[in-house]
């Protein structure tokens, strides 16, 4: 209490010079101290930019060598060219781990961490596919069971890598590279703003140290809020602040920006969605060659037997079931088709499994128009047979039936096969609703689920019940009404 009593008795009986020198030391300490803070900064940022630019550019060279690199690899390993000591892929995998290391330290983003940790993780599949193709290497008569770890395993990982470091690469640059140019003139404009503003309040201390303040400190504090809002993910949010040519050019930019990063976001969600579109369509496009060799086997047997007519019937049902997957490219079939096309597929399959397999189709005649994504029944009454009926000792029966609600239609396939205990089945709901990356059976119900939820909405899609030792339902939830 006594000091502020002193300094306020000092202020008061001051000479008017003694207090404009005052005020000039309260205007010029502070400036001179955010001038030095700015350089600071600046100079603080362009060493994170540069350290950024070369973790892109590292990431980058990494991304475009090391999948094919690797996969040539570990073809020539398979085919004999060179021994797994001859081959390059314990250096390339050293090497890429030092990458993924060196990108870890730098970056600051959690969400490239993430994806830097994932790389991480298929770096280690990488290696344990390539311990797998050494031990068959020494086991001899490998080569097909190689290839296949090559094909399926070697470049689906290598093409995620790629993939990973492609979306850390755009993460990491996306912001940065746009405001390049703008980021050295803003910079220069800073310093030399700052320079004269520092000489400006020295020279003009008395007239201007009340005005000022308030010119400068009331637009940037609306400016900070909005920026915070901005910051933490509002981008409903517009600057209206007011203040001088500067600060209204610094308006309209900040109202731009905003605009542009929600435009970008849209292309990114716009892309992402066709990017999962492309990849699902094409899953679905894909039929397996198994099924394909195994009744043209059982044709080969039936016709060395004299069974002509039984032939003729499968070859039939073998040609509808080719006609409707193809079905002229269109994705979105009616109920009606998609029925043909597992009816097909179980009169091959009873064939097959004769002294296994009874099914049952009952879809009400008034369902059979409604619209259903092509090639979404087969994998489930695929997944009846081959993980139920299969599975269970004697006679199986799979049926599919169908009902009509108020906005939707439910279509059920049932089998009285082995069944779940409650762990798997808990275990398979959630893969059904977040990708899995080594498990078929819920890959291909992940697949159908996923394609019913991009194409109607997220209220769609699969449901599973199943009770160990009596069976297993599949519900598939569709709307009445769609146009595509």
């Amino acid at each position: 209490m006594n000091l502020r009593k002193r300094l306020v008795n000092f202020y008061r009986s001051s000479s008017l010079v003694r207090k404009i020198q005052l005020s000039y030391s309260l205007v010029i300490i502070p400036i001179l101290l955010l001038l030095v803070i700015c350089i600071y900064s600046m100079n603080a940022e362009r060493n994170h930019y540069d350290t950024l630019v070369d973790a892109v550019a590292t990431a980058s060279d990494f991304s475009l060598e090391f999948k094919k690199d690797y996969d040539y690899q570990t073809y020539l390993v398979i085919v004999g060219n060179k021994t797994p000591e001859e081959s390059d892929l314990d250096q390339i995998l050293a090497d890429a781990r030092s990458v993924v290391n060196d990108l870890t330290v730098r970056t600051d983003s959690p969400s490239n961490l993430d994806r830097l940790k994932s790389a991480g993780k298929y770096l280690e599949n990488l290696q344990t596919y390539k311990e797998r193709i050494e031990e068959n290497l020494l086991a001899g008569n490998q080569y097909e069971a190689n290839m296949e770890i090559w094909e399926n395993d070697v470049q689906v990982v290598t093409g995620l890598i790629h993939e990973t470091l492609m979306e850390y690469i755009y993460y990491e640059i996306r912001d940065i590279q746009q405001d390049r140019a703008a980021y050295k003139h803003i910079n220069a404009l800073i310093i030399n703003t700052l320079i004269i503003a520092a000489l400006l309040a020295t020279l003009l201390a008395v007239l201007l140290s009340h005005f000022v303040p308030l010119s400068i400190t009331r637009p940037l504090k609306e400016l900070c809020i909005v920026t915070d809002q901005v910051a933490k993910g509002d981008l409903t949010v517009r600057n209206t602040v007011s203040g001088g040519v500067e600060v209204n050019s610094l308006s309209e930019s900040l109202n731009t920006m905003i605009d542009k990063i929600n435009e970008l976001l849209q292309q990114v969600t716009t892309e992402q969605i066709r990017l999962r579109k492309a990849e699902l369509d094409l899953l679905q496009s894909q039929i397996n060659p198994h099924f394909l060799y195994n009744t043209l086997d059982t044709i080969t047997w039936l016709a060395e037997s004299g069974e002509k007519e039984t032939v003729v019937a499968m070859v039939d049902s073998l040609s509808r079931f080719f006609r409707t997957s193809l079905n002229q490219g269109k994705d979105i079939v009616s109920l009606r088709e998609e029925i043909s096309h597992i009816r097909s597929y179980l009169e091959i399959q009873q064939v097959r499994y004769q002294d296994i397999l009874e099914y049952s189709i009952d879809i009400p005649a008034e369902l059979m128009e409604y619209r259903i994504p092509k090639i979404t029944l087969q994998p489930l009454v695929e997944n009846a047979l081959y993980h139920g009926i299969k599975n269970k000792r004697g006679l199986g029966h799979i049926t599919v039936t169908g009902e009509s609600h108020s906005d939707s239609i439910y279509i059920y396939i049932r089998d009285d096969g082995i069944g779940m205990d409650p762990e798997t089945l808990e275990k398979i709901r959630k893969q059904i609703l977040r990708k899995p990356e080594t498990d078929e059976e819920s890959f291909g119900l992940y697949n159908v689920n996923e394609r019913i939820r991009l194409k109607f909405g997220e209220e769609y899609g699969l449901e599973l019940t199943s009770t160990r030792g009596e069976g297993t339902v599949a519900a598939i939830r569709l709307p009445k009404s769609f146009e595509g």
